[in-house]
């Protein structure tokens, strides 16, 4: 006999969700013998591997007899689905964890739950998904097991969990040397306990076949030769392809369709299926403009299901069309049309972002859940070839019982002892309140609840005054009373380009001993980049590109070495945490650049002379 569970595996990023769900995909053959593997086969996006997070949700399934204990002989097909464990796509978090009926909890032996953690399994327990807590990494020294079930436990109470899913079965595992076990001494079993647990645990999908159909679509693939492709739970009924169906759509409105084919999963892959029952996953083809949260109904029985709710963006910025001296130069996809239809294309599948149209038809106000989401957007259209430039993250603040209020973040922050009075200091300027500091390991954790916006640029600044050793992670927490506390902005100033041309060394020497540059000799400069940061408060005017002077007298020094020191290269997400209001980030497929608004010098010292008069005025009145 052949039982199946549908299964959500929930971690904090780099817990080791992936690489368990390989060891998972290995043991039970999902692999051919001659299949040439990767790690991380789930994380099959280009910038999943590089940043080692998952950013799409993916499902797959396998099927595995078990081999020891009660339960041996069983036949079981586990339908896995793979969660982002950043907040900042809880857009994908939310919807996907309806397609299932348990959950597999991962937590680090050594860091227990953190604020990500707490995000996901927060929306799985509003679900009334039940917990399998799995401690990963046992095989570290510094491992505190116990008292990472502890915390899971606290964590659950404050959460409100009921006292089913107080019940948890504790797992111990090393995912990176594939066994998942009861017993932390037993690692001969493989991941085999892991999978019992799961049929043991996880309730069976409710399987009313016999009722009118019901598919609540969750996901979107596309198809260049199909076009959407709708990714889902059947509900109810079943569904087959060549099948007339409604599809029950946000407005209350029912529109009618034929499906074409129904995929089911197996393996990382599909697999054309005849049929699919009730509580059972599968991708469907052949309805148009269907888009997620609608539901697939039978036509004589239109039951729409509860649409996806998913949190509000708390975070917006600008994108605009690259305007600047090298607009055009570097990138495939420059014009205003082709951004539009981008950031439209990006909305049939990215429910947690939202487009308006900006000031000038150039411009679009693009929000998000946070920075890494939106920054991951960003960096996805930059490798397609689009050019654009960017402005300053923003907060979005919204009218809560008729306060103005903004999102707050729940961080947690791992230091190491002598940067500890740095981070603090720092975090103090960023109007956080401290709630918890305790020792771990010989480092110092700190948790906080701090405003979104003082957030922005805080991860670079976090890691320059304590030297690299810092680990910071937050979540949204909820919405408070706008902070009145000003944050400071940007201590240092910056050195500007006055001067169009390749950066050279001899421009580049006498600058770096007073500054941090961000280019090098050979770099393409412009009027009104920034090419540097100031060791002082005050913004620099400079020419990077000045040639040394050529003449016919013969210098001692003529053939000296010069050695500059390196400069410092901005990821993009480092980029738009360090600008300011009057600066722009602008992003080609080949560059990152920071740039001044106002290019020209004269027309920025117009502007503040005239922003002065203007503040002199109002105090005046005042």
């Amino acid at each position: 006999m052949m039982e199946f569970r549908n299964v959500a595996i929930i971690a904090h990023v780099d817990h080791g969700k992936t690489t368990l769900v390989d060891a998972m995909l290995r043991q039970a053959g999902a692999f051919r013998i001659n299949e040439a593997l990767t790690e991380c086969v789930m994380d099959s996006n280009p910038l999943e591997r590089e940043r080692g997070i998952t950013i799409l949700s993916k499902n797959c399934a396998v099927t595995y007899e078990i081999r020891f204990g009660p339960n041996k002989g069983t036949i079981l097909r586990v339908n896995i689905i793979d969660t982002p464990g950043h907040a900042d796509f809880g857009g994908e978090v939310e919807r996907v964890l309806r397609m299932a009926d348990g959950c597999a909890l991962l937590i680090d032996a050594l860091e227990g739950p953190m604020p990500q953690t707490r995000f996901v399994l927060q929306k799985a327990i509003q679900l009334g998904l039940k917990p399998i807590v799995v401690v990963n990494k046992c095989d570290r020294l510094d491992a505190r097991t116990d008292a990472v079930v502890n915390e899971v436990f606290d964590l659950l109470i404050e959460l409100g969990a009921d006292e089913i899913a107080l019940d948890f079965p504790v797992l111990w595992a090393s995912g990176r040397d594939g066994w998942a076990s009861r017993d932390k001494n037993d690692k001969d079993r493989g991941v085999d306990d892991l999978f019992d647990a799961i049929l043991t645990h996880v309730p069976a999908p409710k399987m009313d076949i016999h009722g009118p159909l019901q598919f609540l679509v969750t996901n979107l693939d596309y198809s260049e030769y199909v076009g959407r492709i709708a990714i889902g739970r059947v509900m109810r009924g079943t569904i087959k392809p060549g099948m007339a169906v409604g599809l029950c759509r946000a407005d209350g409105s029912m529109d009618r369709g034929r499906v074409s084919k129904v995929n089911q999963f197996q393996g990382l892959g599909r697999r054309e299926a005849q049929e699919v029952f009730a509580g059972d996953l599968c991708a469907v083809e052949g309805i148009p403009d269907i888009t997620i949260g609608d539901t697939i109904v039978h036509p004589d029985s239109p039951d729409a299901l509860p649409r996806v709710s998913v949190d509000e963006p708390t975070l917006h910025m600008v994108f605009r069309i690259n305007d600047g001296p090298l607009g055009g130069r570097e990138g495939k996809f420059v014009t205003s049309r082709q951004l539009s239809e981008r950031l439209d294309r990006e909305l049939r599948s990215n429910v947690a972002l939202r487009v308006t149209p900006g000031e000038t038809s150039e411009e679009f106000h693009v929000s998000g859940r946070g920075l890494l989401h939106l920054g991951v957007l960003l960096e996805t259209m930059r490798r397609e070839g689009f050019e654009l430039t960017v402005g300053k993250p923003q907060v979005i603040e919204k009218e809560v019982n008729g306060i103005m209020c903004e999102p707050w973040e729940r961080l947690t922050l791992d230091v190491a002892e002598s940067g500890m009075g740095a981070a603090l200091e720092l975090l103090g300027s960023r109007a956080a309140e401290i709630t918890k500091v305790d020792q771990r390991n010989g480092r110092m954790h700190i948790e906080a609840d701090i405003p979104a916006r003082g957030l922005i640029g805080l991860r670079s600044r976090l890691l320059n005054a304590t030297g690299g050793e810092a680990v910071m992670h937050h979540a949204f927490a909820s919405w408070r009373g706008v902070n009145p506390g000003a944050i400071k902005p940007r201590v240092q100033g910056v050195l500007i380009a006055n001067e169009a041309g390749p950066a050279t060394s001899y421009a580049i020497e006498p600058l770096s001993d007073r500054a941090v540059m961000f280019v090098k000799p050979g770099d393409i400069c412009y009027q009104g980049m920034l090419v540097g940061e100031n060791t002082r408060e005050n913004n620099l005017v400079v020419n990077a590109t000045r040639m040394k002077p050529f003449s016919n007298v013969r210098a001692i020094s003529k053939d000296a070495t010069v050695v500059l020191k390196q400069p410092r290269i901005m990821s993009l997400e480092q980029a738009l945490e360090y600008i300011e209001e009057d600066e722009l980030v602008e992003i080609t497929p080949s560059a990152i650049r920071m740039r001044k608004r106002l290019l020209n010098e004269t027309e920025r010292k117009r502007v503040e002379r005239s922003e002065r008069s203007r503040a002199e005025a109002s105090s005046r009145e005042g």
